[in-house]
């Protein structure tokens, strides 16, 4: 890959992380806030009360006691997902999908027994997975059953969206797909597929793997350039929505969509990476700087009139 200079980055618009956390995160995310999206089960509780779509939570583990009872808890149902509420990079969640001759199958095929949840969440409880390594709850979420519009599109894990919301307005999106070398998670710097996204449609712009463009998922073998992510409008103006009830101005927030129940909330981030400059192939800081113009010029608009403002304002010509 060839050398870029800061210089000729800083004239394409890239933010960068110093940029990112002085001008932005330390700028407009008050640090009472960051409790409130650092943990799961606080932001689960906060989407919930306001109205906001997020998959159901079945149960919450908070005691190495309880870990015995697991099974039980679990008895009425085939499909689940088991997170750490404070782990991130999506470390410690565990899928599973079904269950077979006594046994539960997880998103990649492997079949584990009750013993292993019951491993996993006692990890997850002593703080394997947490920030720091504090010891931590753990939630039992509802399965997402994705879309078939992106069968083909991940490989052992469910396709997410990531939208970086700024002051209630979102400003960038990508589609992040599960590959065989990001070992089933979404993330970018494991190997992770970024696909990003036009704003005004929800079609593909780009797609890139560890930083380097492609055109088919490297295991499935799908076209990339072809998407056109459904329902897209309520995905923007679920993101929108999730800025007055934490009061984050700068935030990442991440979506799915499920087959029944459409556009579902999986997780808000305080400090959302900057990968996504690399997906879309431009850069965050001209589209923050025009919404900070906006913002000072006028009365603060309702989560529809900014998704509207946003879709005319940053549409891609593709």
């Amino acid at each position: 890959m060839n050398w870029i200079s800061p210089r000729a980055l800083s004239r394409l618009g890239v933010l960068g992380i110093n940029a990112r956390n002085r001008d932005f995160v330390a700028r407009y995310n008050p640090r009472r806030a960051f409790p409130l999206v650092d943990d799961k089960l606080k932001t689960k509780r906060i989407l919930q009360a306001e109205g906001l779509a997020t998959p159901g939570l079945l149960h919450v583990v908070r005691h190495q006691f309880e870990v015995r009872g697991i099974e039980s808890r679990l008895a009425a149902q085939e499909g689940f997902c088991i997170k750490p509420a404070k782990g991130s990079g999506g470390k410690g969640i565990l899928v599973i999908e079904r269950r077979e001759g006594g046994q539960f199958v997880k998103a990649s095929g492997a079949r584990v027994g009750i013993e292993h949840l019951q491993r996993h969440v006692s990890n997850a409880l002593a703080g394997l997975y947490s920030l720091g390594g504090q010891p931590d709850a753990v939630i039992i979420e509802e399965l997402i059953e994705f879309d078939p519009a992106f069968t083909g599109l991940s490989h052992e894990g469910v396709p997410d969206i990531r939208i970086v919301v700024f002051q209630g307005y979102p400003v960038m999106a990508m589609l992040r797909l599960a590959t065989h070398a990001s070992d089933g998670k979404a993330n970018l710097h494991q190997g992770a597929v970024g696909v990003g996204l036009d704003l005004a449609t929800g079609a593909a712009i780009r797609a890139v793997q560890y930083a380097r463009p492609i055109r088919e998922h490297p295991d499935t073998g799908q076209v990339l350039d072809r998407i056109q992510i459904p329902d897209w409008h309520s995905m923007l103006l679920l993101a929108a929505r999730c800025y007055e009830p934490t009061g984050l101005g700068y935030l990442g927030a991440d979506l799915v969509l499920d087959r029944s129940k459409g556009a579902q909330l999986l997780e808000l981030n305080a400090r959302p990476g900057l990968a996504i400059q690399v997906a879309s192939g431009r850069g965050l800081r001209p589209r923050l700087h025009a919404i900070e113009a906006r913002v000072a010029d006028r009365i603060r608009e309702s989560p529809e009139a900014r998704v509207a403002h946003v879709v005319d304002a940053f549409a891609v010509e593709i």
